[in-house]
């Protein structure tokens, strides 16, 4: 059998939050190999605001093995920074659909909805991956038959 040939749409910022709200640091390089082995990714596209001073994580990110799409980011009164990848992360899922067998997206964010909803009908949906199953969109309940949790991957993922 030829080798599997799927792509990760990865909300980042979801992502480090939901496993921050856990206790822990993701290691991004280990996840990245995880995503490999278990599910055969081969390109991982991380969705990501873009903040010039962090030149040295972005670096860091793409040696892991990312392909990193950037989202003009806002600095808030309250010295925030937002930068929303939702439309950018299912943007880019569609313009590469021709080019994977199946996707893994990497949120609990209920705004990808549509997204998973459409994948599974296609069944272009490998795993919808979920940082944290205590604090993702009860709008996602619906595809927990094709979901995995990353609340029991600490040992295996955590920045030690």
């Amino acid at each position: 059998m030829a080798q599997e040939n799927n792509y990760a749409f990865i909300d980042s910022q979801n992502l480090n939050l939901a496993i921050l709200a856990q206790g822990w640091r993701l290691d991004f390089g280990r996840f990245r190999k995880y995503l490999k082995d278990k599910y055969a990714v081969q390109s991982a596209f991380l969705f990501i605001g873009y903040v010039a001073t962090n030149q040295a994580l972005y670096t860091r990110l793409q040696k892991d093995g990312y392909i990193l799409i950037f989202k003009p980011t806002l600095f808030l009164k309250d010295g925030t920074v937002k930068g929303n990848v939702d439309a950018e992360l299912v943007l880019h899922t569609m313009i590469e659909y021709p080019n994977y067998d199946k996707a893994v997206i990497v949120s609990g964010d209920g705004d990808f909805h549509c997204l998973i909803k459409y994948l599974s009908e296609k069944n272009k949906l490998r795993r919808l991956l979920i940082p944290n199953q205590y604090k993702c969109s009860s709008l996602l309940r619906e595809f927990f038959r094709d979901a995995a949790f990353m609340n029991n991957l600490r040992e295996k993922l955590q920045r030690k």
